[in-house]
């Protein structure tokens, strides 16, 4: 019999990147068109940066920024305030046979990507990438 169990060294599973990105974009849209009965979470811009889905697709993990970056704990309270009627709008969009629970967490993706900009723009690293390739060097 196959060993089923999913560890974090393999990665996620096709579903589970399937699922993730289907309620990214569901969670996209009702956020965009200000579906939510919530005048001060309709007038935030919010950006879905990512879902990732737990092995059993019972927990989805949302990446969430608003636009600027401003007041992120905010934002990420009231969207788990009206978590059940985000999770209703995601039931509607797919067909799936347990809803997930949805916990939103802050995007990191962008203090990601200007960390590796900064690491790039050092000069011990331009030094090294602009370094004219050695002969004893396989590449």
């Amino acid at each position: 019999m196959a060993n089923k169990s999913f560890t974090s060294a393999k990665g996620p599973t096709q579903r589970q990147l399937r699922v993730g990105e289907l309620i990214r974009r569901i969670l996209s849209e009702v956020l965009s068109r200000g579906d939510v009965h919530d005048p001060d979470l309709n007038r935030l811009y919010i950006t879905v940066g990512e879902v990732q889905m737990s092995a059993d697709l019972r927990v989805a993990t949302v990446h969430v920024m608003p636009l600027g970056g401003n007041d992120v704990e905010g934002a990420i309270a009231l969207l788990a305030r009206h978590q059940g009627e985000l999770r209703h709008h995601v039931s509607k969009g797919m067909i799936i046979k347990h809803v997930p629970e949805l916990r939103f967490r802050r995007d990191i993706t962008f203090d990601q990507l200007d960390e590796t900009r900064r690491l790039l723009d050092d000069e011990r690293v331009r030094r090294d990438v602009d370094a004219p390739p050695r002969e004893d060097d396989d590449a």
